[in-house]
């Protein structure tokens, strides 16, 4: 299957493929004329279709050539992250065609909210294969608290860096400014007080010489005359 790679923003590599445009299939968003279709899917799938029925819109759904729905695959979308979930085919036979065309659709779906990471429990090789690995404690700690409850088994990919990291980035650079600019400021009144400090010794000292000058003519008056 052909793929290239590409990334969102400063995020790692994701792997993108080649829409199967010869094939046929369709990937769309779901709409509430999906429901009876995915409930379907939802029940053979023994996915909790009352519940997912609530959240439709959640859904990309892939169509075969002749417009039976035959697959579909949900992304949740909680701050600023999304989680991949229940994925589910009619018939797997047409996964390695509709896979990348839902995988496709996703990753619009990410850019389109301005996604800072993705995040899946689906086990399919094919997921590890989009860029999307095992989370780590540190990953871990960023998922939103929405999905904390449930069981591990993470898997992950980030997009962009994170927004915390960012704002703080930006906080640390305008400290950083701030302090530079207090510090210019410092130098500029230290060296203008040491010119003032300059002037008034350079004024007593002419003083200072008149003043010696005026006692030395004071007391030698001829010294003007020679």
């Amino acid at each position: 299957m052909a793929s290239s790679v590409s990334s969102f923003a400063t995020g790692a590599p994701i792997r993108r493929f080649a829409p199967v445009s010869a094939s046929g299939y369709h990937v769309r968003r779901a709409t509430l004329e999906d429901m009876s279709a995915l409930a379907e899917l939802w029940k053979s799938m023994r996915f909790p279709a009352e519940d997912l029925s609530k959240r439709v819109t959640e859904f990309q759904v892939a169509e075969s050539p002749d417009g039976k729905l035959i697959g579909a695959v949900g992304m949740q979308i909680a701050e600023k992250q999304g989680r991949i979930h229940s994925e589910g085919f009619t018939d797997f036979a047409h996964t390695d065609q509709v896979r990348p065309l839902l995988w496709d659709r996703l990753q619009s779906v990410a850019a389109n909210h301005g996604l800072l990471r993705l995040w899946t429990k689906e086990q399919a090789p094919f997921w590890s294969r989009c860029g999307l690995g095992k989370a780590d404690d540190e990953a871990l700690a960023k998922l939103p608290a929405i999905w904390r409850n449930e069981p591990g088994g993470w898997l992950t990919l980030k997009l962009k860096d994170d927004l915390d990291t960012l704002i703080n980035a930006d906080k640390e650079f305008a400290l950083f400014m701030q302090s530079e600019k207090e510090a210019t400021n410092r130098a500029f009144q230290q060296a203008k007080i040491l010119k003032t400090i300059a002037t008034l010794i350079a004024i007593a000292l002419l003083g200072l010489v008149m003043v010696g000058g005026f006692l030395i003519l004071k007391r030698n008056p001829n010294l003007l005359h020679r």
